[in-house]
């Protein structure tokens, strides 16, 4: 059987994904693989570089391991990332020429609690899930595919690649993977804002009402309003995900190799996801708003297109209003690295034949 997704599996985040941890754990040598035994070399002898087989966990294993982790993960910081939905869309709620006040997290989410009770932290969660699903199973695949297609016709051959090539694969192939993810899911992710933005005035019931109440009220194309915008960001959102933490944990691993995988991992994609999220939090920002832009049959607030919706908001609302938000997005990323490495990790072992063997 010809090994799916070379010899390494993905997982990732959002926002939105990184390699998985198992990759940095398989790949270690141990008793289990190693090519001779130490009672077998002679005194002097180098060890032998030892390579793993590639892991035969399937493409549908792997796509549902993705999906889960990515819904899980999703699920565990739903309240952060509500809250960051509510700072970004604030401006729009906004009187004209209101002083907007400085964003709280505490304060937000005493009033959430407050108003709409502890439930509410996850509203929109159950759409969440049903995006993040599939999304998260067509990043992580996508990705590996992509950069697979891209090493071949680069010619490179095993590990043997530059700094600068390795790079721009990644760059390359996680870019593209993000726009595939999100150009085939884009309707739930707009259905996701619009639940996650309600407070007290319920105007969508759920994931069936508000796909029928966006397509009667906004026409079919009204499921993808704001989608240019989604693409501009989740790409090299993406992208810089993949190849910083690519980057800088093959670096980490060759120089500190005694250093445990997990914690390679995890520090590495915390700050892949930091550094994503600061180079591309104004435009996702920006594709929020459009993506509530007629919502419940309001009028429109942005009326001049992209760039004029960049002008308004740093008009109106300094250019900290481009960043509205970013806090409680910070706050979720490492958690989100972290849940969504361990869960991936977890469903490949119960996915691949015999993978407990040894433990």
């Amino acid at each position: 059987m010809q090994p799916h997704a070379g010899d390494a599996q993905i997982a990732g985040v959002v926002g939105g994904a990184h390699r998985a941890l198992a990759s940095a754990i398989d790949d270690r040598p141990n008793s289990n693989n190693e090519a001779s035994s130490p009672g077998a070399m002679q005194e002097g002898q180098v060890r032998p570089v030892v390579v793993r087989a590639p892991s035969q966990i399937s493409t549908a294993s792997q796509l549902l391991a993705g999906g889960i982790a990515g819904a899980f993960s999703k699920t565990c910081t739903a309240p952060l990332a509500r809250l960051t939905i509510l700072f970004q869309v604030q401006g729009m709620r906004s009187a004209s020429g209101a002083v907007l006040s400085s964003p709280s997290i505490l304060k937000e989410a005493s009033r959430i609690s407050r108003e709409e009770g502890f439930r509410a932290f996850w509203k929109g969660n159950g759409v969440t899930i049903v995006h993040r699903l599939p999304y998260s199973s067509i990043n992580f695949f996508a990705y590996e595919q992509y950069k697979m297609h891209l090493r071949r016709i680069m010619g490179i051959d095993g590990d043997q690649e530059s700094l600068g090539v390795g790079m721009g694969t990644r760059l390359l192939a996680g870019g593209g993977a993000g726009i595939t993810a999100a150009s085939l899911t884009y309707p739930l992710d707009l259905v996701r804002t619009r639940l996650a933005a309600q407070t007290k005035d319920m105007y969508y019931k759920g994931i069936t009402h508000a796909l029928i109440t966006i397509t009667k009220d906004e026409g079919f194309w009204g499921l993808y309003k704001g989608m240019g915008t989604t693409l501009m960001g989740v790409g090299p959102n993406i992208a810089i995900n993949f190849c910083v933490y690519e980057t800088l944990k093959s670096m980490w691993v060759a120089k500190r190799s005694d250093v445990s995988p997990a914690i390679v991992s995890l520090a590495c994609g915390s700050f892949a996801g930091i550094c994503s999220s600061t180079a591309t939090f104004p435009i996702d920002l920006v594709r929020r708003r459009m993506q509530l832009e007629g919502a419940g049959g309001k009028a429109k607030v942005y009326k001049h297109g992209l760039s004029g919706t960049f002008k308004e908001i740093i008009t109106k609302e300094g250019l900290f209003g481009l960043y509205r938000g970013i806090l409680p997005e910070y706050y979720k990323v490492i958690p989100s690295v972290g849940i969504v490495f361990m869960t991936y990790e977890f469903m490949k072992r119960i996915l691949r034949p015999r993978s407990w063997d040894g433990l």
